[in-house]
């Protein structure tokens, strides 16, 4: 463990930015903080609660039984570890269930595929479809295309590119999002996309559509951009539209390679595609939150985070267990030390981040008069890779603070990111765009694709050493803003 940090050490360069004003942090809670991380890297507790999560809960779609379960196995898991406050907070939301697939090319060269229904989807008519693909090499062709694909299925090619920020995702996510858009306006009976993963292996990548509801939307990255593309690309879907009305599928990497060699080969392809998918109605998530009340100002809170669900077809370890076990653990170390923090430390699981943030809306919803409270926030959504930058959106003074607080940390091989980010995760968004200050442990995401919504998506993909990396990151930043009585929030917020 130590070598790799030291590796990740010599590998950036990280130029503190100090001013002569007085420093933000004591020499005390540097010290505190100090052991703190001394504590998390020696720790397995992260890597434990992940291995209890994976294991005894498994797969949790958002509404599903199984996520029900994952809410009382984590409210039994705060209660053991002496968390304070522990509850449920309860919300209905739509049930979307993938049900069957049966994927295969019937010409020119019969054979099977491997495929995974897109959240979302409408299932085929019964017995299936079979019809011709028309492929298209990108989004933006699709996009583009001013002809009919009337009895035919759309086929989305574009491939994602590896980054150690996950830079490569959003653009190739296009397709996922809106490519079943594309394809019914202009009358196909179908959409199949080359998944957006960064993996060579025979694991397709499922991941939420963007899908108009109510005004709403349900987006696969969580933007204001899928409202704004909907509304202003198709307008009439916008209005009068809920849900996609035909089957969206992603095909593994090598099956899409499959595709597109008899493609180039100069050959038609013909599919048969049988989906058996559809929303079920409405049922119950919920987001469970956990305390350690501050000593001396428990009406502040500093909130971290992560998302409790995980789509179905695997048992989430990546996305987000990882997410769960690291927040939990650093937030129990520091509830060990001989007293609590100044402020309150606020833990918040979220149910059903995976169809469309919709625990992180109903939690900005239903506490909408504690939001004002929350002095800065955060969510570990992005893996167990290394921590390798501390990003912060945040006031003049929060911006000093996180600078020295990055030089506690830096020994982890952490260096200062972004400074005015705006990002502290998926489920916060709602949270930041009321005005509450951010901050952001970017961890190394080259790899994190390869697993990302995808059945490889297991417990042992997680490596000990670096969740415990994570964990004593975590620590630190945490229990340094809720010791301190800086003020993160900018003055017109």
């Amino acid at each position: 463990m130590l070598v790799r940090i030291a590796t990740a050490i010599a590998l950036v360069s990280a130029v503190p930015v100090f001013s002569m004003q007085e420093s933000l942090i004591s020499e005390s809670q540097e010290s505190t903080a100090e052991q703190l991380i001394e504590m998390g890297l020696a720790s397995d507790s992260g890597y434990e609660i992940v291995r209890s999560l994976t294991t005894e809960v498994g797969p949790r779609l958002g509404g599903s039984r199984q996520e029900a379960r994952a809410r009382d196995w984590a409210v039994q898991m705060f209660t053991e570890l002496g968390f304070e406050n522990v509850r449920i907070e309860p919300f209905e939301m739509p049930y979307w269930d993938r049900g069957a697939i049966s994927t295969s090319i019937v010409a020119p060269f019969p054979q099977p595929l491997r495929a995974s229904a897109l959240g979302g989807s409408a299932a085929t008519p019964q017995g299936g479809i079979e019809a011709e693909i028309v492929f298209f090499e990108s989004f933006e062709a699709l996009r583009d295309f001013d002809g009919s694909l009337e009895n035919r299925i759309a086929y989305v090619n574009d491939r994602m590119i590896s980054a150690q920020t996950g830079a490569g995702y959003g653009p190739a996510n296009q397709k996922r999002r809106f490519a079943w858009l594309e394809a019914e306006a202009r009358g196909a009976l179908g959409v199949m996309i080359r998944s957006v993963g960064t993996d060579s292996h025979r694991f397709p990548h499922t991941g939420m559509m963007s899908t108009p509801n109510d005004g709403t939307i349900n987006s696969g990255t969580h933007s204001d951009v899928a409202i704004a593309y909907i509304r202003e690309e198709h307008p009439d879907y916008a209005e009068n539209r809920m849900w996609s009305s035909i089957p969206a599928v992603a095909l593994s990497a090598p099956d899409a390679d499959q595709i597109e060699r008899i493609h180039e080969s100069g050959e038609s392809v013909t599919v048969r595609l049988s989906v058996i998918a559809g929303w079920r109605g409405s049922r119950q998530s919920g987001n469970v939150v956990a305390e350690i009340p501050g000593r001396e100002r428990p009406e502040e809170i500093v909130l971290i985070g992560a998302h409790l669900d995980s789509w179905d077809e695997a048992t989430g370890a990546v996305d987000d267990g990882a997410g769960v076990g690291i927040v939990t653990a650093a937030a129990h170390l520091i509830d060990q030390l001989p007293r609590a923090p100044r402020r309150t430390i606020r833990v918040v699981l979220f149910g059903a981040e995976e169809v469309g943030l919709l625990g992180a809306f109903a939690y900005a919803r239903d506490n909408s008069e504690d939001i004002g409270n929350i002095v800065l926030a955060s969510e570990s959504d992005f893996g167990a890779g290394l921590v390798w930058s501390l990003a912060s959106g945040t006031s003049e003074e929060g911006t000093r603070f996180m600078d020295e607080a990055q030089q506690i940390i830096a020994p982890l091989g952490i260096i200062r990111g972004d400074r005015a980010s705006n990002g502290g995760g998926p489920d916060i968004i709602p949270l930041a765009a009321r005005g509450v200050p951010v901050f952001r442990l970017n961890q190394d995401g080259t790899d994190y694709f390869d697993l990302h919504h995808t059945p490889d998506d297991t417990f042992d993909k997680i490596d000990p050493d670096s969740m415990a990396q994570n964990v004593a990151a975590w620590a630190a930043i945490t229990w340094l803003a809720a010791e301190t009585d800086v003020e993160f929030r900018t003055q017109d917020e």
